[in-house]
């Protein structure tokens, strides 16, 4: 709800020296504007380390009446966010999208949708519908303090309705490239391309651009646009032209957004946008189902494309760590060809209870979403060709009873965890002791089940303390044998796909 200091640093400064509303408001005697605000850091947000880098940058922060007037700018945010702590937090993404689906039917005639669901419906719509205006908000204070502060610092005053309506009028504006070598070689590509020469790959990767033209969705025949390390706020719509692309890379720009057409890319096999300043993908990134790796790590991204994972079935490598994901959709468990799943530094609070899905998963990072992740779902021990697994710095208390079928695992880091099952000392002992600790955990609870299950089956009067210990110790027996020659290593028997099927 509050602006983050690493997309909003002026704004997230300037709102951290007003009083909350929620406090009685001091005199204007009590009330130092200078004064460091009350608040206690994040550890998920810079420390005043990053505070103070913005203010060895802009050191007329520190003046009263620059400051007076910063605030007096984004009164508006003020107002909002106040707003928005009595409405509640975002919506989940999911809930979202269903809400707006049942009240599209509702609209259409549908009259099988009670009334009341309805309108809790669309209160759920105008949630994210505000939470997108203030979001939208939020951008709009942060270039407006800039413009109050260069202002000030160039000696000129600035009202509240210059402050609020005023344009950017530095360098970038205006400008469709970079300094005139870049402009030229952007301008000799274009021309080759409308000679008729083929133009299969352009690479203008750190050259300082700040637009790209809309020329270049009309390259036929392009296959590599590479574009990373640059100035790049926003995307031509008429990227969704190139037929043939294959790889588009996008990363450390300042993209804020994707345009819609990026679902036209039937072919496109890789895509990078990491380290730019996105908060969401489109859901129309769906369409590309010839994408292959995809990375949108170091983004601010809350939360994925809900039909990302139904449509997208041919992902075999998804960065997504340094966001800000809540959770992960539900159809991700459909990617049964994702290999490589890193999530590392999010806020995820839990993984969809189907997880266990994707069956060809080998590498899996889910570390470092510190008090969030608590738990693994049980269809975890699914993933039999798991064989790299980094779950540290969450709060996990135990691993699913199904761990012990990761047989396949062979690097596991747990640190910083507070962990109860297993228990440390088999933690510390490595992944073949913790795999050997559930394994046998697995088998005492397929014992117990059994158990249960020919307890019920026997009627009680014809049950005799003998022949139930004569059933029990055959399967026991039958399933121990089994468990240790397939831990051993040794070359399988044909009990093994009895064992599987056990497991």
């Amino acid at each position: 709800m509050d602006p983050a200091p690493q997309t909003h640093p002026i704004l997230s400064y300037v709102l951290s020296r007003i009083p909350t509303l929620s406090k009685p408001k001091p005199a204007a005697s009590e009330f130092d504007i200078e004064q460091p605000p009350t608040h206690t850091p994040s550890p998920r947000t810079p420390s005043t380390a990053g505070e103070f880098e913005l203010v060895e940058r802009m050191p007329g922060l520190r003046h009263p009446s620059v400051l007076r007037a910063m605030t007096r700018a984004v009164a508006d945010v003020s107002a909002a966010r106040s707003a928005l702590q009595v409405l509640g937090p975002r919506p989940d993404h999911e809930l979202v999208d269903s809400s707006r689906a049942i009240v599209a039917a509702a609209e259409a005639g549908d009259s099988r949708i009670p009334e009341g669901d309805v309108e809790a419906c669309r209160a759920v719509v105008r949630l994210e519908e505000t939470h997108d205006a203030y979001e939208a908000l939020l951008q709009e204070a942060e270039a407006r303090l800039e413009r109050v502060y260069r202002s000030a610092m160039e000696g000129t005053d600035v009202d509240d309705e210059a402050a609020e309506g005023g344009k950017d009028d530095g360098p970038a504006a205006g400008a469709e490239g970079g300094d005139a070598a870049v402009q030229e070689e952007v301008v000799a590509v274009l021309k080759q391309a409308e000679e008729g020469k083929p133009v299969e790959s352009v690479r203008l990767v750190d050259r300082q651009l700040r637009q790209l033209p809309e020329a270049f969705g009309r390259i036929q025949g392009l296959r590599v646009l590479d574009v990373s390390r640059n100035q790049l706020e926003v995307i031509p719509d008429a990227i969704g032209g190139l037929d043939h692309l294959e790889e588009l890379r996008l990363a450390a720009n300042s993209l804020i957004s994707l345009p819609d057409t990026i679902g036209l890319l039937s072919n496109l096999k890789i895509m990078n946008v990491s380290s730019n300043r996105l908060r969401a993908l489109p859901d129309s990134i769906s369409k590309c189902r010839s994408l292959v790796e995809l990375d949108a790590s170091y983004n601010g991204l809350t939360y994925l494309p809900t039909n990302i994972g139904y449509e997208m079935v041919n992902l075999q490598k998804l960065w997504v760590h340094m966001n800000k994901l809540r959770s992960l959709p539900s159809s991700i468990c459909e990617m049964t060809s994702l290999y490589l799943l890193d999530a590392h530094f999010n806020e995820l609070c839990g993984l969809p209870s189907a997880f266990g899905k994707l069956s060809s998963l080998e590498i899996l990072n889910l570390s470092s979403n510190f008090s969030d992740l608590k738990e693994l779902p049980a269809s975890f021990g699914d993933l039999l060709n798991l064989r790299e697994l980094d779950l540290s710095n969450n709060q996990i208390h135990a691993l699913p009873d199904t761990f012990g079928r990761l047989d396949k695992l062979e690097k596991v880091n747990l640190e910083q965890n507070p962990l109860v099952m297993p228990p440390m000392d088999i933690v510390n002992k490595g992944v073949d002791a913790v795999k050997e600790f559930m394994s046998k955990r697995w088998l005492d609870i397929l014992l117990e089940e059994e158990q249960r299950r020919i307890a019920a089956e026997i009627p009680q009067a014809s049950s005799t303390p003998k022949a139930w210990l004569a059933r029990s110790v055959s399967w026991v027996t039958d399933v121990s044998g089994s468990l240790v020659g397939y831990l051993s290593g040794n070359e399988k028997s044909e009990k093994d796909a009895y064992l599987d099927q056990q497991f």
